[in-house]
C-alpha cells in the first residue's frame, strides 16, 4: 500500500530566500502551498481553521490544492491567533465568548466538507487553567464535552479526532494525556468521535507510543497520528526518528498491526532553527519509509510474536536490532 504523506503547512515560511525572490512580507497560504509541492513523496496537507481560510473560499481553496497536486487530508481547529480565547474556548467562563468559539468550530465543518474533507482535528489548547483554586474542575470538564458534543453532533459524516497535549498554552490542559481523552470519548459515546496523536506530546505525557497506539485503537480509534520527535520535556518539534528511534518503529509497528490506514503528517518545527523546510519534510519521508522496511521484517519474523509473550526483552531486543543493523549485529 502506498503510504500518504503530510506535513504542517505553516513550515514553508521558513528561509523564503530559498524559493522567492522577491516575496514581500509573509507568503500567502497560496504560496506555501506551492512550496509544499515541490517535496518529493508530499501527497497531502492539513489546513488550520479559520486561518487558513481567511483569504480564500473553499472552492478556491480546492482549486488551489489540485493545482500543486495536493490532496486535503483535513482541518485542524486553532484558536491560538484569537486573544479573547486565551482564558478557554469550550471552556471559556463567559458563555458569550464560549459559544463563538464552538459556533467557529461549526463553520469549520461546513468548510470542511464544501472543500470535500471529513476529518475536524480539535486541540483544545486554550481549554485548561493555571492556579489551585482558580477552576471548579467537574464543570470545566463539563463544559469540554458540552462543547465537543455540540461540535460532534453538528455533521455526523465529519469524524471530529482530539488531539490531546499535557500543558502549553495553559499551564494544565484539561486534556492532557490519552486516558483522560479516551475517557472523555467514553463519556460522549459519539460514533465520530476519535483520536489524534502526537508524538511529541505522548513524550511530554510520559507514555510510551506504540502502547498508547494500542490503548487508543483497544478502546476508540486513531484517526491521526503528528510524527516529530522531543526529548519529552517539551514539544521540541524535531525531525522523526532523530532521538527515540526504536519507539517510533514500534509505534510504526503496532500501526501496521492495527491496520491504519490514514495519513502521515510530520509535525515538525523547522522554522525554529532556519532548516530548508523542503529539505526537512524529505528527511521524514525518508525515515518513515526506511522505518517501514525495519516494520515489514519484523511483522514478518517468525519468533518476535513468541518472545513478546514470553516478556523477553533480551530476546526481542536482538531481534529488533538484527532487524535494524543486519549482518553488522552478531547472530
Amino acid at each position: 500500500m502506498t503510504m500518504k504523506f503530510a506535513t504542517r503547512l505553516n513550515s514553508f515560511g521558513t528561509r523564503p530566500e530559498l524559493h522567492w525572490k522577491d516575496l514581500v512580507g509573509k507568503p500567502s497560504v497560496a504560496q506555501l502551498l506551492d512550496r509544499a509541492s515541490k517535496v518529493r513523496g508530499l501527497t497531502h496537507v492539513d489546513l488550520n481553521f479559520p486561518n487558513h481560510m481567511r483569504d480564500a473560499t473553499p472552492r478556491e481553496r480546492v482549486a488551489q490544492l489540485a493545482d500543486c497536486e495536493l490532496k486535503l487530508n483535513g482541518f485542524a481547529l486553532r484558536y491560538y491567533s484569537e486573544p479573547q480565547f486565551k482564558a478557554g474556548s469550550f471552556t471559556h467562563p463567559d458563555p458569550a465568548i464560549r459559544q463563538q468559539a464552538i459556533d467557529t468550530a461549526k463553520r469549520g465543518v461546513d468548510a470542511l466538507k464544501e472543500c470535500g474533507g471529513s476529518i475536524m482535528t480539535f486541540w483544545p489548547g486554550q481549554d485548561g487553567f493555571e492556579y489551585p483554586f482558580q477552576s471548579d474542575y467537574k464543570r470545566l470538564w463539563d463544559l469540554q464535552l458540552d462543547g465537543i458534543r455540540q461540535l460532534a453532533e453538528h455533521d455526523a459524516t465529519v469524524t471530529v479526532s482530539l488531539e490531546y497535549k499535557p500543558d502549553e498554552p495553559r499551564a494544565f490542559s484539561l486534556l492532557n494525556n490519552a486516558g483522560t481523552t479516551l475517557l472523555a470519548i467514553q463519556q460522549l459515546g459519539l460514533p465520530n468521535l476519535g483520536m489524534t496523536l502526537d508524538y511529541g506530546h505522548v513524550l511530554y505525557a510520559g507514555e510510551q507510543p506504540g502502547c498508547t497506539v494500542a490503548l487508543v485503537n483497544k478502546m476508540s480509534r486513531l484517526v491521526g497520528l503528528h510524527l516529530n520527535d522531543a526529548y519529552g520535556h517539551r514539544d521540541d518539534g524535531m525531525m522523526v526518528g532523530s532521538v527515540h528511534t526504536l519507539q517510533t518503529i514500534e509505534l510504526l509497528l503496532q500501526m501496521e498491526l492495527d491496520g491504519y490506514d490514514g495519513v502521515y503528517y510530520f509535525d515538525t518545527f523547522p522554522d525554529l532553527t532556519a532548516l530548508d523546510p523542503v529539505a526537512e519534510t524529505e528527511a521524514n519521508i525518508a525515515t518513515v519509509t526506511a522505518m517501514m522496511s525495519v516494520v515489514r521484517q519484523l511483522m514478518a519474523h517468525p519468533e518476535l510474536q513468541a518472545a513478546q509473550a514470553a516478556q523477553d526483552a533480551i530476546k526481542t531486543q536482538r531481534i529488533v536490532q538484527r532487524a535494524l543493523f543486519g549482518t553488522h549485529y552478531p547472530a
